[in-house]
């Protein structure tokens, strides 16, 4: 299966880089920016992303392209003289701190043209997992490339196979109209996990429902990440729909993975992703709204119970549900995210008991009307249907009746997407005595 997939020369993995289309035109802006992302995380003068075919490796991504690009707008090498036939190869992550301790990397012709002492190269797969390419980092210096910097990189390859996905999908969506609403929901898929992960101590519940026609991709997203002494769960609302809302909220997700990796502190990993976003937006009128809350249990919290952290960057504050039916809401805050270099996160701790729960929501649902009507559901209207739940009411439950509520205040045409993630800590989790 091996020799299927990788190999510069396997004849599906061909056939799959040139059913891209990327080797039509030269560098492209949306993977430039992730190159220059790229170059401001890891520090370093040179990255680049390069499609290959078995014959050439084809520049469509730098941080300053047109320093690289010839007067065709294109730049390309033999495929044997470049590091990325070793990405392509393997299938896997080639990390030489010191290329020339490395027999595959030492010798090649643009090894020595780009003065490269350290390389780092991710493979960037398609939608089947075949390797289309690479996106490596490389410096004049040797380097001790870590596992931050490795995560990181493989991270904006990630959002390099997506944003390779997303056009493939949006291609054949113009082909096949009909099949509109089922690729946005493939698409959707890898922005909200298609069923939440199972944890120990608590339970979640999420419910997304796109708003309009329901053939766009959301520009909503959550995700659950392991953290020291826990997890931590982050909802997140991209301005806007459709392909570029998708590519943001991809590249969002990702960064916020990559950041809770190596940052306990909720605080700084919004402040890391403002950092991300304001880089990633270049200058271009858009945002972010976050919500990310860490769960732990430190000594000074009752047996059974969690330490809730919530860092917020203008996103609608969250509500907490008692065991025993009691709602409160908390503070949210922030400013939302992308917009300026320096971020402002409001920032709440809240401790969690057996059966309490944290709701997370969207815009979606506070700002539920319908089309027409001036009133929202707001608020009240969330704690009302939060309140109106059995006591005993589990996560998917409490998730179901927010979108209920909201869809009751719009009826039967929603204009906006809705999204609610409810963690409910295990009930059974009582402390003794």
């Amino acid at each position: 299966m091996a020799g299927h997939r990788t190999g510069v020369e396997a004849p599906q993995r061909v056939a799959a880089v040139h059913a891209t289309r990327l080797l039509e035109s030269g560098p492209e802006e949306a993977f430039n920016r992730l190159t220059r992302l790229a170059s401001t995380m890891l520090g370093t003068p040179m990255v680049a992303l390069t499609v290959v075919d078995d014959v050439r490796s084809f520049l469509k991504g730098a941080p300053d392209p047109a320093l690289l690009t010839g007067p065709d707008g294109t730049f390309e090498v033999p495929v044997e003289e470049s590091a990325c036939q070793v990405v392509i190869d393997t299938g896997e992550i080639v990390c030489a701190p010191d290329v020339r301790q490395d027999p595959r990397l030492r010798d090649l012709p643009q090894i020595h043209v780009f003065g490269a002492v350290s390389w780092l190269g991710v493979p960037v797969l398609g939608p089947d997992g075949l390797v289309l390419g690479n996106l490596c980092a490389m410096d004049s210096v040797v380097r001790d490339w870590t596992e931050l910097h490795l995560e990181t990189l493989r991270t904006l390859a990630l959002a390099a196979s997506g944003e390779i996905a997303l056009r493939l999908a949006l291609r054949a969506a113009d082909r096949h109209a009909v099949e509109a609403a089922e690729l946005a929901a493939t698409l959707q898929e890898s922005l909200i996990p298609s069923r939440p992960p199972r944890l120990t101590g608590a339970v979640i519940g999420a419910r997304f429902q796109p708003g309009g026609s329901g053939v766009e991709v959301m520009g909503d997203f959550y995700d659950v990440v392991p953290v020291l002494g826990g997890f931590g769960v982050v909802i997140g609302d991209v301005c806007g729909k459709g392909a570029a809302a998708a590519r943001t909220t991809a590249m969002a997700r990702s960064a916020v993975r990559t950041a809770a990796h190596s940052e306990t502190d909720p605080v700084k990993v919004l402040a890391t992703l403002n950092e991300v976003l304001h880089v990633w937006f270049d200058g271009r009128i858009s945002f972010v709204t976050a919500l990310y809350a860490t769960f732990t249990r430190p000594a000074d919290v009752p047996a059974g119970s969690w330490r809730v952290t919530l860092a917020s960057g203008g996103h609608p504050p969250a509500f907490v549900r008692r065991a025993d039916g009691r709602v409160e809401q908390l503070a949210g805050g922030g400013r939302v995210l992308g917009i300026a270099a320096e971020s402002v996160v409001g920032c709440q701790s809240v401790v969690l008991g057996a059966g309490d729960s944290l709701v997370l929501h969207n815009e979606g649902i506070t700002e539920a009307h319908g089309i027409g009507a001036v009133e929202q559901l707001d608020d009240t209207g969330v704690t009302d249907a939060l309140t109106r739940c059995a006591p005993g009411a589990d996560a998917d439950t409490l998730a179901a009746a927010l979108v209920d509520a909201a869809n009751h205040q719009t009826g039967p045409t929603p204009t906006d997407d809705i999204g609610v993630v409810v963690v409910r800590i295990d009930p059974s989790a009582r402390p003794a005595g």
